[in-house]
């Protein structure tokens, strides 16, 4: 009897099992295609979606080929990421600006009517220390180049635009520390320091440096920065004192270019575009037109540095005389 029951009971759940399982087949296709049809319907939906951009997305790379051959055009790498184009600047005469390093409200004039042959005298032993110190200087330099003034002019620029870079930037990091203003020198002496840079763009442009000459640019070049850099940090009156010294030799020489140059020993060849745009000049203007504003300049900068030496003479700080900007 046991055994009977127990064989109805199995043969029961069998029975149920097997009807589940008929179930779960019977259900099973209807899931199938449930999922089917949401694919199709997803597939046909990004289709769709693919449509409707595709018009947009050929406009923008349409415009990006537009954008694209202009660069080749001008042959300029031109980045649209940031949104910084560049101003649309003209000349005088209209025609397109063709300089970015520099614009035309950094041009100028320059006075050419300012004394040459002003000097200070040393009195003290730092100024007699200075001036020596720049005569002893003189003495390879006239070695080397001799009558060469388009080389020799060459070299000096790339010193000469040391010492107002390293002012400023000591004075600038004086007024970050001390939270004071400069009194407009930080400005004044890194204008010095560009326009001693643009006499060697104008200069690079009339005279080839040879390779030697770029080694010998690169030496003195590091020594005279690091010097100058201990010599400003020592006493800044002492240091504005020899570029003071400095520019009177400048001028001397640029004064001895223009000399060959009216006696026919150096081709009086017509000026590079970039001085005429920089210096406002004709454009019939000549190599002794372009020495002429750039020994003014020098002028300038001699009377600048001999002022802020005097300034530290008198036991004061350059914040407290105004700083002689756009002296030039």
């Amino acid at each position: 009897m046991y055994h009977l029951v127990s064989r109805s009971l199995i043969r029961g759940l069998v029975n149920s099992g097997g009807a589940t399982a008929t179930a779960a087949a019977t259900a099973t296709p209807s899931f199938y295609a449930y999922r089917r049809m949401m694919l199709m319907s997803s597939s046909a939906a990004a289709s769709e979606a693919a449509k409707t951009t595709t018009p947009l997305a050929e406009e923008k790379s349409v415009s990006e080929g537009k954008t694209e051959k202009k660069v080749e055009e001008s042959g300029v790498v031109v980045s649209s990421y940031w949104g910084i184009p560049r101003h649309k600047l003209a000349r005088e005469d209209g025609t397109e600006w063709p300089w970015n390093c520099f614009m035309p409200w950094d041009t100028y004039r320059a006075d050419v009517t300012i004394d040459m042959h002003k000097h200070h005298l040393p009195k003290t032993f730092l100024d007699k220390f200075a001036y020596r110190t720049v005569k002893i200087l003189r003495i390879p330099t006239d070695i080397f180049f001799q009558r060469r003034y388009g080389c020799r002019a060459m070299m000096l620029e790339t010193v000469a635009a040391v010492p107002g870079m390293v002012g400023g930037m000591l004075l600038h990091l004086r007024s970050l520390r001390k939270f004071e203003h400069s009194g407009g020198w930080i400005k004044a002496l890194l204008d010095e320091a560009e326009n001693e840079r643009m006499h060697l763009m104008t200069m690079v442009e009339l005279v080839k440096p040879k390779w030697y000459e770029r080694l010998m640019v690169l030496t003195v070049q590091g020594v005279f920065f690091n010097a100058f850099f201990v010599l400003y940090l020592c006493s800044p009156k002492l240091a504005h004192r020899i570029v003071g010294y400095l520019e009177e030799e400048a001028i001397h020489s640029y004064t001895e270019f223009l000399r060959d140059i009216d006696s026919g020993l150096i081709e009086n060849v017509p000026a590079p575009a970039i001085a005429i745009d920089y210096w406002r000049l004709p454009h019939e203007a000549n190599l002794k037109d372009v020495i002429t504003v750039i020994r003014a300049d020098e002028a300038h900068h001699r009377d600048v540095n001999h002022f802020a030496s005097d300034i530290h003479y008198q036991g004061k700080e350059l914040k407290e005389a105004p700083a002689p900007l756009g002296y030039h």
